[in-house]
């Protein structure tokens, strides 16, 4: 099993133990799943991604024809060209499963911040899909998943969530973006401020992971944004 790890939290040092029990899916198994989702990049000549590529458009756009995996229509969900394939490079196969785990999971919510509905945009607004691919690499980033231990106590906590819920990652996910829109719309914030905002979006998420009454990502204050 993985072992005890010590943190200094709020001036004293906490232990967090990890205890594998017959009751509770191995942690370690369900970390090596997440770490491989994290390492396949996108292959377009594959037809599992093909499949879920296509997808991702009929729950987007239910009832809407894709013309082809290469087409113009990708445009209007925020993809920066023709082809979606080429976006998926900094961080792979399961960004496309971020935003359609979040398409099916919570679609008001998906379909709210497609359409950039709520409050005053800006003129010149982020890309829908592009922002979500950066939203699976900030987190990839803050969590530190390919580390051998925990070297970090969010890292450590969102171990926990993991092995309270295999999903915890594609939730935590759909709640990062619901924060980064939120705050892109406190700070009017325009595309060249894009990073900024991610990285406030970031320290957010992680203040909220280290509360003490969060042992779940839906115990995160900022989950009550998702519907």
């Amino acid at each position: 099993g993985l072992n005890c790890v010590c943190f200094k939290r709020k001036g004293n040092y906490e232990r967090i133990c990890i205890n594998l029990t017959p009751l509770q899916a191995s942690i370690e198994e369900r970390l090596k799943r997440l770490k491989h989702r994290t390492q396949v990049y996108f292959d377009a000549s594959r037809p599992d991604h093909q499949v879920a590529l296509r997808a991702l458009w009929s729950a987007t756009y239910p009832g809407q024809e894709l013309h082809g995996l290469i087409s113009d229509q990708w445009k209007e969900m925020g993809w920066q060209g023709r082809d979606p394939s080429t976006d998926f490079r900094g961080a792979g196969f399961i960004s496309l499963e971020n935003l359609l785990f979040f398409a099916k999971t919570f679609s008001t919510s998906f379909q709210r911040l497609l359409k950039k509905q709520g409050g005053n945009r800006a003129a010149w607004e982020y890309p829908f899909a592009v922002a979500g691919v950066n939203i699976t690499f900030m987190i990839m980033q803050m969590l530190d998943l390919h580390a051998s231990k925990p070297r970090t106590f969010v890292r450590a906590v969102f171990l926990q969530m993991l092995s309270e819920n295999e999903w915890a990652f594609d939730l935590l996910y759909c709640v990062a973006f619901l924060v980064m829109d939120k705050q892109w719309l406190e700070r009017n914030a325009t595309y060249m401020e894009f990073n900024d905002v991610l990285k406030s979006t970031r320290a957010q998420l992680e203040r909220e992971l280290l509360m003490d009454d969060v042992p779940r990502i839906e115990d995160m204050p900022s989950y009550s944004l998702l519907c």
